[in-house]
């Protein structure tokens, strides 16, 4: 067990902080999780999925405290606000960014989701199917469906410019 702590205690404080945005809260929530994982972790029957099994506790407990705060949309949205911002953009494309984050924002919150962890978290379709508890034809077709609004929400900004 201290083995698999060390390993990948850091990575869950990560995960839930960018989904709750406070450090604070975010190392409570690995705290619980590991909690869970002691608990569950017989009924783990492949060890090779123990990532996307344990991300997924860590993903529903942060869920879980957003939920409590009444708060997650909003925290959806500064982070992928967020992690677009972390990239380094040339002054020539800030017009880009900023359209890019506009259109962000208006993708429904499913969209957004699977937008996020497949180009900000590069989670493949499978982790992202497992994490969300969706089948992979319905996290490829949220993405598909995002990337053709985004397409039709950028056309139709750039166009007015």
């Amino acid at each position: 067990m201290a083995i698999l702590v060390k390993r990948w205690h850091v990575v869950f404080c990560k995960k839930a902080f960018w989904l709750v945005k406070d450090a604070s809260a975010s190392k409570d929530i690995a705290q619980e999780s590991w909690q869970i994982i002691m608990m569950k972790l017989h009924t783990l029957e492949n060890p090779n999925r123990f990532k996307s099994w344990a991300l997924r506790i860590v993903y529903t407990k942060s869920l879980d405290a957003l939920r409590a705060q009444q708060h997650i949309r909003l925290k959806k949205t500064e982070f992928v606000t967020s992690k677009i911002s972390e990239v380094a953009v040339d002054d020539d494309f800030k017009d880009y960014k900023t359209a890019l984050l506009k259109a962000l924002k208006e993708l429904p919150e499913k969209q957004q989701e699977v937008i996020k962890l497949f180009y900000t978290e590069d989670y493949s379709l499978k982790e992202i199917s497992a994490l969300l508890k969706i089948s992979i034809g319905t996290a490829k077709s949220r993405l598909f469906h995002a990337r053709e609004k985004l397409k039709l929400i950028l056309k139709s900004q750039f166009d007015k410019i």
